[in-house]
């Protein structure tokens, strides 16, 4: 059944807010942050055929369209509060906004993240959610605080969801249980949320992985002004990742993107509160190098020889 526009708003997506002072209805949603908080905002937006395939089911999409706002919010430390949200659909069905808002909703109440506004129109379908969060005032974790001597951390497991494309492919086979496991990496990311708040006052430098792990460590090393030694086979995978070929399991870890784990540096002093972190937030971490005053990345394999850095992140515009 095809939905008029208002119709679909107030079915699907209008819900009563708590936290925010003002939800869905007006021209503008009101915010109320808390005293000596600062604001903090992301957008993302997913595009049909470049961010997802036509065949993932609308419960996922509508997790992952919040999980990759909230996972920014998770790499700046910050505490979610609202989320806006825009679509462009081809057609208005009533079963796909109810999987979508099904999804959508499960993850926003996980986070206490409330839906306050929007759009929608007709169009090649589209997603587009802007979110809102704070943070102590000074206290968010940002790209450019690293420093020499600081140890380099990620959070989670990196791959499967490149291990998961490469299966849609066709260039990879995988019995029906792994790829399911894999798919879900892709389809449906865990953002780091009380990670981040853990890691308040304990990282030097944090940054969530979207576009690779080379890709965005060099964002970290670029604001930071320095380099970094990387242990390419420290970095985390699963086992499924972990049964292929060397060469495709370095491809995934270090330039699959769609990770959406965080990245994060810390003083090798601080090497048990990073632990005491990640067990209060139940999300394992990893060390997989270190910050180094030479400016430039340093590749190592797991005998401490120097690997050369052929991999490529994803770019929209040259990808």
């Amino acid at each position: 059944m095809s939905l008029g526009e208002f119709e679909l708003i107030a079915r699907h997506f209008t819900r009563p807010v708590r936290r925010a002072a003002l939800g869905v209805g007006d021209d503008c949603a009101l915010l109320s942050l808390t005293p000596g908080q600062q604001l903090a905002t992301s957008t993302d937006l997913l595009i049909e055929g470049r961010h997802f395939l036509s065949t993932v089911a609308p419960e996922r999409l509508g997790h992952k369209a919040l999980a990759v706002n909230l996972s920014d919010l998770a790499a700046c430390g910050a505490r979610p509060l609202a989320f806006t949200l825009s679509l462009a659909l081809p057609q208005a069905e009533e079963a796909w906004l109810a999987g979508f808002a099904r999804g959508l909703f499960a993850l926003a109440d996980a986070h206490g993240c409330e839906l306050v506004g929007g759009d929608t129109t007709r169009g090649p379908l589209a997603i587009n959610v802007s979110i809102f969060g704070e943070v102590p005032a000074g206290q968010a974790l940002l790209r450019s605080g690293a420093r020499p001597g600081d140890e380099l951390y990620v959070s989670g497991r990196l791959g499967d969801a490149r291990l998961a494309l490469e299966v849609f492919r066709g260039t990879v086979s995988l019995p029906g249980e792994a790829f399911e496991r894999v798919r879900i990496a892709m389809e449906c990311p865990q953002p780091r949320v009380a990670l981040g708040l853990a890691l308040r006052g304990v990282a030097s430098s944090a940054i969530d992985l979207s576009d690779g792990l080379l890709g965005d460590l060099g964002h970290v090393l670029q604001l930071s002004g320095c380099g970094a030694r990387l242990e390419v086979d420290a970095v985390p995978r699963s086992a499924e990742l972990a049964a292929q070929p060397l060469a495709l399991q370095r491809l995934c870890t270090l330039a699959g993107g769609d990770d959406y784990e965080l990245l994060f540096t810390a003083p090798a002093a601080q090497r048990q509160a990073v632990a005491h972190a990640a067990q209060a937030a139940g999300v394992p971490v990893s060390r997989i190098g270190c910050i180094e005053a030479e400016p430039g990345l340093r590749l190592m394999d797991a005998q401490g020889q120097p690997l050369p850095n052929t991999w490529t992140s994803f770019d929209h515009f040259r990808t």
